[in-house]
């Protein structure tokens, strides 16, 4: 395990529902190829605080890359939902990207 990733998880001991510190051990997961851990606290973070516009479109490049493209649409349609909720445009733009993107390589 990574210093950083022993560092973030010490610190998720203590808060172990902090919206930033399981988007961060996700991402330190996935930078060090462990995929299903990642994948394990994306959806930690989705059930905890499903209103982190943050996680969607990282989750739904995880799916991507897993090749379940139909979880991804999935992924980026909740976001785009989630996103319009809070007002975040920024995130919902990226979203739509993603999604017009896997929709145009299925077609």
């Amino acid at each position: 395990m990574s210093t950083r990733l022993e560092q973030l998880s010490g610190l998720l001991a203590s808060s172990p529902n902090d919206a930033f510190l399981l988007f961060a051990v996700a991402k330190e997961y996935e930078k060090h190829g462990n995929d299903s851990e990642a994948l394990a606290f994306y959806l930690r973070l989705q059930e905890t605080n499903p209103n982190y516009t943050g996680l969607y479109y990282h989750l739904g490049k995880l799916y991507e890359k897993q090749q379940d493209f139909d979880q991804a649409i999935l992924t980026y349609k909740q976001g785009i939902d989630i996103c319009k909720q809070a007002g975040d445009r920024h995130a919902m733009s990226e979203l739509a990207g993603a999604l017009m993107g896997i929709e145009e390589e299925g077609e």
